[in-house]
């Protein structure tokens, strides 16, 4: 079958040959529809995030993925189901705490592989097999998206933690803003115009651009980072009562304690590299405890994130997922999706029109 894999020592994706997997007791057979392109196949590219299976000289590439149900092997699907699959897997097959407990997003590094990122290979192939376990069943109507179940379950779970964080009080949150207008920072601002008054979205970018036209579509307001900083992001009252942080840049981490509103929230997904700067830390701490601000992390999400993460795609407007889809191509054909360029918002890999 074909696969889309990375070699070591090579920084490029490349269409390689490789035998078709055979389903073991548990796991059904999937043919593969469409693989999303982000921004940790990038990183997976430079080798700057992720590792190879133990033992391979490549890796097959992407986690976000959508397919079809080839052959059930008695797992209690059914043939023919639209599937998307989760991303982390058991180290060497072996179980722990996280995936004993079904949380496996919430294992340290070390504890899990992920597929198409870090020592196991990933769905940009015509087939793979997955447990039942890890395949979220998804209506045929949004086969076509369900590319973007994968992202938007990261969000779910930053919301969740959000939300889990200001359990103990009231709390009625009327502004957010994202921080980084790529894909998941879109298919956030969406999710977000459902629920806050006001919303906003940081980036770097100038008009005309497709990010800041979504930005507009969806009733948001465009922040120029390079002439508004963070924790100047304007709104009439004391400061942004959730922020989500997508970009990976690591001073946001620390302006978002300064953007938020007494009693706010802010979500870190971005995963920066070394990056030695200077803050005021006293200032900081003082900051967060006599405001009653919180700053957590997030990475991954469990299953019944991305069963969530499914019903945000069936709800919102196919004109919008449409705008998000910048590049589709094929397999053979596979460079552009792994181009970087103004007009780059989605990139898909296709293997058959769902």
């Amino acid at each position: 079958m074909k696969a889309v894999a990375i070699r070591r020592g090579s920084d490029e994706p490349e269409l390689i040959e490789k035998p078709r997997p055979e389903p073991k007791h548990g796991e059904a057979l999937v043919r593969t529809l469409r693989v999303g392109v982000d921004g940790t196949d990038h990183e997976v590219l430079s080798g700057s995030h992720g590792g190879f299976p133990e033992g391979e000289d490549h890796m097959v590439m992407g986690h976000e993925a959508v397919g079809v149900v080839e052959d059930p092997n008695g797992t209690g699907l059914d043939e023919g189901q639209y599937v998307v699959p989760t991303v982390r897997r058991k180290p060497n097959g072996e179980t722990n705490e996280y995936f004993r407990r079904n949380e496996p997003d919430m294992a340290p590094d070390g504890e899990y592989f992920e597929r198409g990122i870090v020592g196991e290979h990933g769905y940009m192939s015509e087939y793979f097999t997955s447990p039942a376990d890890f395949l979220i069943p998804i209506e045929a109507e949004i086969a076509p998206y369900g590319i973007f179940v994968e992202p938007l379950s990261n969000t779910e779970k930053a919301l969740e933690h959000a939300r889990a964080t200001r359990s103990a009080f009231d709390w009625y949150p009327e502004s957010a803003a994202v921080l980084g207008n790529g894909p998941l920072g879109l298919l956030t601002l969406w999710q977000l115009t459902q629920e806050f008054d006001r919303t906003y979205c940081l980036g770097r970018r100038d008009r005309p651009d497709p990010t800041i036209e979504f930005i507009d579509e969806v009733g948001a307001t465009y922040i120029d980072s390079r002439e508004t900083p963070v924790d100047e992001i304007p709104d009439e009252h004391e400061g942004m009562d959730f922020i989500y942080e997508a970009t990976g840049y690591a001073p946001h981490a620390f302006e978002t304690v300064q953007a938020l509103a007494p009693n706010g929230v802010g979500a870190l997904l971005g995963i920066p590299g070394s990056w030695d700067f200077e803050i005021d830390g006293g200032s900081l701490h003082n900051d967060i405890v006599l405001h009653n601000k919180c700053l957590f992390g997030s990475v991954n999400a469990g299953i019944r994130h991305f069963a969530e993460g499914a019903a945000v795609v069936e709800a919102m407007p196919d004109d919008l997922l449409d705008h998000l889809v910048t590049t589709v191509t094929d397999p053979e054909n596979v460079e552009p999706a792994f181009e970087d360029g103004d007009d780059q918002i989605k990139a898909i890999v296709e293997f058959e029109s769902p």
